[in-house]
């Protein structure tokens, strides 16, 4: 049975802190009125140690059991984006321009009831490390408190997360063995040309010609250089160059993004894009200026992690209610570098979709309040499991 269901006094923490969060979304490194708030909370729950300003506003509580065992690690991400909420419920954001939407107040509430729960009962052996991560938005918080020293000064023998996921049933759980999210890195390609007047492109190098047939090239890249089996994406997403009707820039700039599932396949997109970037704009007569970024890493689970966790799943919600293996997704997620760092696993957890429209990163998204109890329930069973 879960240790917490709804409707319940925890239950109910949860609802009102994830509502509150929601109210007060922060971005990336500016999480100090949620930093703040959860350090509160961990005092209050009587936690053995509070750290604060691991990367900057991340939060890191430590709780020992009452016997002898190795420690787990649970981590949840804090920050909101800068979209404006389009909601009306009355938890809706007050913050104009910035909103949580993907959940991570959700994230942040079912790891405070965990916390709250385990320290009433510390029914379970060795120890808990709680991690309220800062800035997985984009500009990976997880691996600044990675460089900053997470693992050195708080040495888990393992570690867990979970996102909510739309698409799954409320209440269900997704568990992936390998890969369960792609890789995500920028490029930004500046073509230069030479600037003329529109009536007399013999005058120039048409900037905005050569990108033309630089981003139908890209496309070329998965379709035509990857083995059919593999799962690659390569978008341009962002189009820059002239300013008015009759004039030909001498410069555009070309930007977008890449996904992929395995380290070679990653590095096989960024090595085609340079080459067809600049391949095609001498052709023409310009030149190629590329700017690459790697950002995040696949997320793969360790198998051993995802399996143990699996099978406690099942036993919490029931095996009906419990997916291994379904495909992965082509989104990121920065806790990836911490399953580089550690063994462990990456977790969906069924949020539903109450409006059709409400996906993550959507102006309309909200978290379901209904599933705080399994989230939360979960951790509780993971760190029960421990010997």
């Amino acid at each position: 049975m879960p240790a917490i269901t709804p409707h319940t006094p925890i239950d109910q923490h949860m609802r009102d802190w994830r509502h509150d969060l929601h109210r007060h979304p922060e971005t990336a490194y500016e999480e100090t009125r949620t930093a703040a708030k959860i350090a509160a909370l961990l005092h209050d729950f009587g936690l053995d140690e509070i750290h604060t300003g691991l990367a900057q506003t991340g939060v890191v509580g430590v709780l020992h059991g009452n016997r002898p065992g190795k420690t787990l690690g649970l981590r949840a991400d804090m920050d909101a984006l800068d979209i404006h909420e389009t909601n009306t419920f009355a938890h809706r954001s007050q913050t104009a321009g910035k909103m949580h939407a993907c959940g991570h107040d959700g994230h942040t509430a079912m790891l405070l009831g965990a916390a709250e729960y385990l320290s009433a009962t510390r029914d379970f052996a060795g120890s808990v490390v709680f991690i309220f991560q800062p800035a997985e938005e984009n500009v990976a918080g997880g691996k600044r408190m990675c460089d900053e020293g997470l693992f050195t000064r708080f040495p888990v023998d393992s570690v867990y997360a979970l996102h909510n996921w739309p698409e799954l049933p409320a209440g269900h759980i997704a568990v992936h063995e390998h890969e369960v999210m792609a890789s995500f890195d920028l490029f930004d390609i500046d073509i230069h040309g030479q600037g003329c007047h529109g009536a007399m492109p013999h005058l120039g190098i048409d900037s905005i010609a050569i990108a033309a047939q630089t981003i139908s090239a890209l496309q070329h890249i998965v379709s035509r250089n990857l083995d059919s089996a593999e799962r690659a994406v390569v978008s341009v997403t962002q189009i820059h160059g002239g300013d008015t009707y009759n004039i030909l820039p001498g410069t555009v700039r070309l930007s977008g993004g890449t996904r992929a599932f395995r380290p070679e396949i990653r590095d096989l997109l960024e090595t085609n894009i340079r080459s067809t970037a600049s391949g095609i704009a001498a052709a023409l007569g310009g030149r190629a200026e590329i700017h690459y970024q790697r950002r995040y890493p696949p997320t793969r689970n360790h198998p051993e992690a995802a399996r143990h966790i699996y099978r406690i799943a099942q036993t919490l919600i029931g095996a009906e209610r419990v997916q291994l293996n379904p495909p992965p997704s082509m989104a990121a997620e920065d806790f990836a570098i911490m399953l580089q760092e550690r063994p462990g696993a990456y977790i969906w957890l069924g949020n539903g979709k109450p409006h059709p429209a409400a996906v993550l990163h959507s102006p309309n998204y909200d978290f379901n309040d209904d599933i705080l109890a399994t989230g939360a329930s979960l951790w509780i069973a993971l760190a029960q499991a421990q010997t």
